[in-house]
């Protein structure tokens, strides 16, 4: 095989390493694959024998197959085995070579590796990737982070394979230096959390205390995506709604009625909350999103504690009126405006304290197309940040402002009636919890501090006169 073959290689032959390298071949380039158990890279490559791809077994040899100066999207499991291939790599590139992770790899550890990888002169970008095997085939929201020069030498070829907004747009854009584009697909991944327990909490109120089944459920959803909500989460639930149990007898079992109720997760969504409680960011909605998945996983228990805890007794449940539908679709955009309003205070506090420089508007504007998180909303964050590029919070902007003032009673209806029946809408609730909190001119903080000072001499502050105070809470005797 001739050397300086390929314009770009792909390590990794899992579903999504395949379906990337298939999507940049697709748009006339010519790949490199390589994956450290080599049937899997024989198998993918006589699979496609009409396609650009050059197939190594070798590490050297797919080093030695690529242009330079290198070009190399490595698509493995997070974590050690992303040291390892780094590693070997390092020993066998050129200065001037370019290595892209495109896992879900957590911020710090891109960081480190942006580090340890200048030091021998290899660029290094951390890209987040969205859109799941289909967007990796077709084309996905991109997330770069790391050095802009890194970034301009592959730009033309992630602006090709990129998803393309409503308007042609590509859904890429460089996000940042070292860990930023990594830290991005966690925020998008947390938002993408929030937005899926919202709806799932929709569905519960409406299936359990008002009483639709689920092809009724399926209509409902599927009428939302026609209006504000249009999103792929709702399109996928309305589909998701319609489908039947393909393992049962009876083929009229809805899928969703036989799967178990245990929501596992990957350990982004965690990782945004982490980094929240690390920043300071009132990410309360994403957090109890992660809170939800954990507390469905005590199966066990859950099904013990409803044989001896009470729920509320019938006299106190409220019967839902007929309006009920409309307002459970407005207090789901109301929650999903509360979740994004706190996604993006998260960047902007992340922005400052890594030094990173974040362009909101493009960030909304990569995420219209490609990703989980897609809807039609979001060209709605990306005109507010065009109309003020520093604006500190979503709620902040006429637009939503105005719906959330339109909406907040709808939202608190459904949370109230939710309530007052049993049934568990803790994303629904902070959503409420957090608007409340966002306009509030006074929060009972004065009265923690009063506390803190109280047992721990912690001081406070006044609201007439500058300073640090202690109050002298204990008498001498």
């Amino acid at each position: 095989m001739p050397g300086n073959q390929a314009d770009i290689g792909v390590i990794g032959m899992a579903v999504m390493g395949k379906n990337l390298a298939l999507n940049i071949e697709s748009h006339g380039y010519t790949v490199s694959v390589f994956n450290r158990t080599s049937a899997k890279t024989k198998s993918f490559v006589e699979n496609h024998e009409d396609k650009n791809l050059v197939p190594s077994f070798k590490l050297t040899d797919f080093v030695n197959s690529l242009k330079a100066p290198r070009k190399i999207i490595i698509m493995i499991k997070a974590g050690k085995p992303v040291d390892n291939i780094l590693n070997q790599l390092a020993s066998l590139l050129d200065k001037g070579d370019v290595i892209i992770d495109g896992g879900n790899a957590n911020f710090h550890d891109t960081i480190r590796r942006s580090a340890n990888l200048t030091k021998d002169g290899i660029y290094f970008l951390g890209m987040g990737v969205s859109g799941g095997e289909q967007g990796a085939l077709h084309g996905p929201s991109l997330m770069p982070g790391g050095q802009e020069k890194a970034y301009e030498m592959v730009k033309p070829i992630l602006t090709k394979i990129a998803a393309k907004a409503h308007d042609g747009t590509p859904c890429v854009t460089y996000v940042g230096p070292n860990g930023a584009g990594h830290y991005v697909k966690m925020i998008h991944n947390g938002i993408e959390y929030g937005d899926e327990e919202l709806i799932d909490e929709t569905y519960n109120l409406l299936r359990n205390i008002v009483g639709f089944n689920v092809d009724q459920l399926s209509k409902i959803f599927a009428k939302w995506n026609q209006g504000e909500l249009d999103s792929y989460l709702i399109k996928i639930t309305a589909d998701i709604l319609s489908r039947k149990d393909d393992l049962s007898s009876d083929q009229s079992v809805p899928i969703v009625d036989m799967i178990l109720d245990e929501g596992e997760n990957k350990g982004t969504g965690r990782w945004s909350s982490e980094d929240a409680m690390a920043i300071g960011a009132p990410q309360s909605l994403i957090t109890e999103s992660v809170f939800a998945r954990f507390i469905s996983m005590m199966k066990n228990q859950r099904m013990h504690a409803a044989q001896v805890l009470p729920g509320p007794e019938k006299k106190d449940q409220v019967k839902p009126d007929k309006d009920v539908v409309e307002e459970a679709c407005q207090a789901l955009y109301f929650g999903k405006i509360m979740s994004y309003a706190q996604g993006f205070v998260q960047l902007e506090m992340a922005s400052k304290t890594y030094k990173w420089h974040l362009k909101y508007g493009k960030l909304a504007q990569i995420w219209r197309a490609g990703c989980i998180i897609r809807a039609k909303f979001l060209q709605k964050i990306t005109d507010a940040f065009a109309k003020k590029p520093n604006l500190q919070n979503l709620l902040m902007d006429s637009y939503f402002a105005g719906i959330a003032k339109k909406y907040q009673k709808s939202a608190r209806k459904i949370v109230a009636l939710a309530t007052l029946d049993g049934i568990p809408v803790p994303c629904l609730s902070a959503a409420v919890s957090y608007y409340d909190s966002f306009r509030a001119k006074v929060l009972p903080a004065n009265l923690l501090q009063a506390q803190r000072d109280y047992f721990g001499a912690h001081t406070y502050h006044r609201i007439d006169r500058p300073g640090t105070f202690h109050y002298t809470w204990y008498k001498e005797e």
